[in-house]
């Protein structure tokens, strides 16, 4: 069966302090700090729509209101429109530049809770689905999200991850061929690939976070390995997280510079 992007809700963690990135906002979550005047979560979204997806879920936590305030401001802060305070009539807005078709759930996963917790706190929005998508709210990249749905259908198994070689750890992953064998997650010292964020889901990963409120990268996506349900799509291109504010300043710097990898859309 082919995975249609337009009915795959995207699951976006979105809850996190972002703690070690304070020099750029204290303010702010991370996915909400500026990368070229726009939050970082809204490049996610857009690089995501540029691959046909629309349905987005945002796990938040963290100074969530951040998030509800930008989403619910969204088109009369991207359009025109006319008030008339003379009549009850609503808000006219002009033209439709800048406003995609998204739809976007905005679910408060409560303040302290981990990865896994999140997702869980969101199955309700994803559950009618038979696929879907999870990444974190910090990452971007030029990946083909189209060649990492035809990996996820190829391989059918319960889960894909994105591997990358980024400049700095975060879960280190062993591959055999298109299956994962083992996940680290933050080692310090080890090479090679490492959790990249960006991965795809059956419905059915869901069982394993049902009742999980630790981090998936240690729990649901450890069941996952053993059981030799992960796949791994690599991705040889273009990846950054934004975890501190050197990352920060190099994301916004590319951007300025108009030489930013991830911007794949017009």
């Amino acid at each position: 069966m082919t995975i249609e992007p337009e009915a795959t809700p995207v699951v976006i963690l979105c809850g996190g302090k972002g703690t070690r990135i304070r020099e750029a906002s204290e303010s702010l979550p991370k996915p909400m700090i500026d990368v070229g005047g726009k939050p970082m979560v809204w490049h996610i979204m857009k690089l995501y729509h540029h691959f046909g997806f629309r349905k987005f879920v945002l796990c938040l936590g963290y100074k969530s209101s951040a998030f509800k305030e930008y989403f619910l401001r969204y088109r009369e802060n991207a359009t025109d429109f006319t008030l008339r305070f003379s009549s009850d009539d609503p808000i006219e807005f002009h033209g439709s530049y800048g406003i995609e078709d998204w739809e976007v759930t905005c679910a408060y996963t409560r303040l302290d809770t981990l990865t896994a917790g999140r997702l869980s706190r969101v199955r309700s929005h994803v559950a009618d689905a038979e696929h879907f998508a999870l990444t974190y709210g910090d990452g971007l990249a030029d990946i083909d999200l189209a060649t990492l749905l035809a990996v996820h259908e190829r391989e059918a198994r319960i889960g894909t991850v994105t591997a990358v070689r980024p400049t700095s750890r975060f879960g280190e992953l062993d591959t055999e061929g298109t299956r994962v064998t083992s996940l680290a997650e933050k080692p310090q010292l080890n090479e090679g690939l490492v959790n990249g964020g960006f991965f795809l889901f059956r419905r059915d990963f869901l069982d394993h976070v049902a009742d999980d409120d630790g981090m998936l990268e240690s729990t649901a996506l450890q069941d996952l390995t053993e059981r030799n349900e992960l796949s791994c799509h690599v991705h040889t291109g273009f990846w950054r997280g934004m975890d501190t504010y050197r990352e920060f300043a190099e994301l916004n710097a590319m951007w300025d510079e108009k030489r930013a990898p991830w911007r794949l859309w017009d």
